[in-house]
């Protein structure tokens, strides 16, 4: 799972390299709790960074509480959120969900990757000094690693398929010192897989070490205490006498989900459920196939997907993705939402939805026609990244259709927002949750090589496995100041 056994001589390495860099490593705590935490003279340095700045102080801007700024922001106390009203969404319920826009590199994958490096890189389990860091992923994973890496003095691979948009490719080019382009798109996570078994036999692990979104413990233990603190604070502001019913997500990586295991330790009673594509309903029916919503992956289960503790499944269309992009971001859409009674202030914050945001949105409205919720139910989701990464694609849909006018924003207020309804989910009973789980083996037992005793203790010794990572946080953080501590002296 996630080994923090201590390799004496790479550490000292990895000392050394940061003591040249001048780089300082952020505890979880302070990534939880960074206005209280963070000390005033990396703030004060941090009042004169851009957000996206290569610049190492830019790891304590890892976290949910960021001022939402691109030039010298602070921390606030709580996480950015947004709530969406029923003039939006057209459910009573309440949809709150928290922001990406306002992480390095515009989206909170790049938490997930501090997650994965930093116990390795703390224990002297990787080399920064010799080996790159390889961050296989269909999108923002890969750019949040190629980022920590520059932050943390690591040269990086970033493998991702052709097909993502051209917004990624062109970032990349500024940070990562290669990038690899696999056949396909969103779903083709296998080509992504088999690249990485091809690196390692022609360079051998003493050169690259893999960090594998999906089967990396350290993607669920960020989301586990890190989102999961941020929703629980935004959840103790708002609930006012309301009941919080459960959290939606977009599968991906299975990474974030992991929020919904904290919650549900103080929330019993709610639910988790997890999002895929109508046209690759993997979780939902077994099944494959091809579709276009960015952020996420499918045609398999991610290794840290803690699927007995998941209580749902619901697929989204991603015509109604796609059709959502245009009328959240074209005039002519932004004026048939206002006079639909959307808050002109919302309106201009709707560019903080990327597409797998959006595909967010629109489970969280699933959930809340299927459970019949009113006011008085709140529902927790995320605003993956913003539409600062798909400009690309809004012009590509304008040259495929069209301009965009009233009477398509109407069709698609209508059919692909307000008209959403409960096909494509699952309520799933102990025996579903035991199909999906039982998916896993054919990608990571056959094709990955992990054991299959494992596979097996995630099911029959469920508490004591997934127990067993979430104690490792205060450890993780002990090593964090440790290595500081090495650093400055």
């Amino acid at each position: 799972m996630i080994d923090l056994s201590i390799n004496e001589g790479v550490l000292k390495r990895a000392i050394q390299r940061a003591r040249e860099r001048d780089i300082i490593i952020p505890t979880f705590e302070e990534e939880k709790h960074p206005n209280k935490l963070v000390s005033k003279s990396i703030k004060d340095e941090l009042s004169n960074l851009s957000l996206w700045e290569v610049h190492p102080r830019n790891l304590f801007r890892i976290t949910w509480k960021n001022e939402p700024k691109e030039i010298g922001g602070g921390f606030r106390d709580i996480a950015n959120y947004i709530e969406l009203p029923p003039e939006l969404t057209g459910v009573e319920a309440r949809i709150i969900a928290l922001v990406g826009k306002w992480f390095p590199t515009g989206a909170h994958k790049v938490g997930a990757a501090y997650g994965c490096l930093v116990p390795r890189l703390i224990t002297g389990q990787f080399d920064p000094t010799t080996q790159k860091a390889v961050w296989p992923s269909t999108g923002n994973y890969c750019r949040g690693g190629a980022f920590d890496s520059s932050l943390l003095a690591c040269d990086s691979i970033a493998i991702l398929p052709e097909e993502m948009s051209r917004e990624r490719f062109d970032w990349l080019q500024t940070v990562s010192g290669e990038i690899i382009k696999t056949p396909g798109g969103e779903s083709n996570v296998k080509e992504i897989f088999d690249k990485c078994w091809e690196l390692r036999k022609e360079r051998g692990d003493d050169a690259i070490v893999i960090f594998n979104q999906f089967d990396e413990f350290g993607n669920h233990l960020w989301h586990y205490e890190v989102t999961g603190n941020a929703m629980k604070e935004v959840l103790d502001k708002e609930l006012k006498g309301d009941t919080y019913r459960g959290v939606c997500l977009t599968t991906g990586s299975a990474g974030t989900i992991g929020c919904g295991d904290f919650l549900k330790e103080h929330y019993p009673s709610s639910k988790i459920a997890a999002g895929e594509s109508t046209q690759c309903p993997t979780l939902l029916l077994n099944g494959y196939g091809y579709h276009r919503i960015e952020g996420i992956g499918d045609k398999h289960v991610p290794w840290i997907h803690n699927v007995k503790n998941t209580d749902m499944v619901i697929a989204i269309d991603d015509r109604d993705c796609m059709n959502l992009v245009r009328l959240f971001n074209e005039p002519a859409g932004h004026a048939y939402l206002r006079d639909q009674g959307v808050p002109e202030e919302l309106v201009g914050q709707l560019h903080l939805l990327g597409i797998s945001s959006i595909a967010n949105v629109l489970m969280a409205i699933k959930f809340a026609k299927y459970y019949e919720l009113t006011r008085k139910d709140v529902i927790l989701t995320v605003f993956t990244d913003s539409m600062e990464l798909y400009g690309s694609r809004v012009k590509e849909l304008r040259a495929e259709y069209g301009e965009y006018n009233e009477r398509d924003a109407s069709a698609d207020f209508h059919r692909s927002l307000h008209g959403i309804r409960t096909d494509s989910l699952a309520e799933l009973r102990y025996i579903e949750r035991k199909r999906i789980h039982h998916l896993k083996y054919f990608t990571w037992i056959e094709q990955q090589g992990k054991p299959i005793e494992e596979l097996d203790r995630q099911w029959h010794d469920y508490e004591n496995y997934w127990n067993s990572i979430k104690l490792l946080t205060s450890r993780i953080d002990k090593l964090i100041e440790q290595f500081n501590e090495k650093v400055s002296t």
